[in-house]
């Protein structure tokens, strides 16, 4: 498909996901749906207008591969990618706990995006040698976005960290915040055991990720978080507080007016 994939090019292919590969991609987008909508909220609240665009930028990249992964996976059940977006149900999203964490102030965005970024970055490099071509070329595209979103959070992890007394409190406030939600995305589910070739396994990301997230953090003057780790939902739909009210925001149009065009 090339570097131009789009979201009708997976739909023109013919390619058709089995249905392990489709709860996979589904869970990869599902990530990247829930994190771009809460981006958006960030739209004309940024501390400054060049932060608004970058932000609003960075989610239309994930809505963008939330895109791409919908849509293959929908190829395995007949379902279009807004069918899956905004038609099923809370305990049928498969989302990470970290993307639904509320904004909370810059410095919590910050923190969240700092850690889904170098977890994302790891993951779209290796998924590229995917042996299914379409999680491939997707990775493809992904990892061009995925790269700048790195260097936004870890520009702004320096900036904060190396602020003020107060930024740098409020940094470090956030990373603490974020962290118990960390080893859910690094879990090996039987999924990925079925998968095989076709799908990078999640603990095998681990050890890069805890090297150069660390070594952003110390460069920073900030401390990596001791803080106990969430209970896992398993990417079953479990225990999480917050998606429901995501949900109720991004769905209501659509299931107000079903089948509405503009």
């Amino acid at each position: 498909m090339g570097d131009a994939i789009t979201a009708e090019d997976i739909q023109a292919s013919g390619a058709v996901a089995t249905d392990a590969v489709a709860r996979y991609a589904l869970t990869l987008g599902d990530d990247s749906l829930i994190l771009a909508q809460r981006l958006g909220w960030w739209v004309s609240r940024a501390p400054e207008m060049e932060e608004d665009i970058a932000l609003t930028n960075i989610a239309l990249d994930l809505l963008g591969h939330a895109r791409f992964l919908l849509s293959y996976a929908g190829t395995a059940w007949d379902k279009t990618e807004d069918e899956l977006a905004y038609f099923r149900d809370e305990e049928e999203f498969r989302s990470c706990r970290l993307v639904e964490q509320e904004n909370g102030d810059f410095a919590h965005t910050i923190a969240r995006q700092l850690i889904f970024s170098y977890y994302a970055y790891g993951l779209y490099t290796r998924l590229r040698n995917s042996t299914d071509e379409t999680l491939s070329a997707i990775a493809e595209k992904a990892i061009k976005e995925v790269e700048y979103h790195v260097d936004h959070s870890s520009q702004w992890l320096m900036r904060l960290g190396h602020g003020t007394e107060e930024s740098h409190r409020r940094m470090q406030a956030g990373l603490n915040y974020m962290w118990p939600y960390l080893d859910e995305l690094f879990e090996d589910l039987p999924l990925h055991a079925e998968l095989g070739d076709i799908v990078v396994p999640p603990s095998t990301l681990r050890g890069e990720f805890d090297e150069r997230i660390a070594h952003i953090i110390a460069e920073a003057g900030l401390e990596i978080p001791d803080y106990p780790q969430a209970r896992s939902g398993q990417r079953s739909g479990r225990y999480s507080e917050h998606r429901g009210f995501i949900l109720a925001e991004m769905q209501w149009l659509a299931r107000q007016h079903p089948g509405a065009t503009w």
